[in-house]
């Protein structure tokens, strides 16, 4: 079977609310596309028409995933247009982010959610084919 792309990534927060408010100032064009209550937890489906991150409220919960150092899934990429405009608007948010390099990419910027979940954001070099 082909896949087609990657639709969603599910996340818990501690405070739904504070995580939509961060993804929202790093992503500005992003909306709630659904939203609900399941079992009395609030959850919503926020993203634009080809991505979306599903934000469960879980108060109650404690991370126990150490990004790096744990199996598990250390950050999510997600490719951006403008590496120099992101830093910008980083700034202008009060985003704290930090910087590595590599061949194919013209920027790699990794900021954290309110959660400690890390999400790089890569804008590739213009004559890398596989962008």
């Amino acid at each position: 079977m082909d896949m087609l792309r990657f639709e969603h990534i599910n996340l818990s927060c501690k405070n739904i609310d504070v995580s939509k408010q961060f993804y929202h100032k790093l992503f500005p064009d992003w909306n709630v596309r659904v939203e609900g209550v399941y079992e009395g937890r609030k959850w919503l489906h926020f993203g634009n028409n080809q991505f979306y991150l599903a934000l469960n409220h879980t108060p109650n919960a404690e991370k126990v995933h150490t990004n790096y150092e744990n199996i598990g899934i250390n950050h999510v990429g997600i490719v951006i247009k403008d590496g120099d405009a992101m830093q910008q608007h980083l700034k202008q948010e009060g985003i704290d982010y930090y910087i590595m390099q590599s061949p194919e990419t013209k920027h790699r910027i990794y900021v954290n959610d309110p959660d400690g979940n890390e999400i790089e954001l890569v804008e590739y070099q213009p004559d890398y084919a596989l962008r």
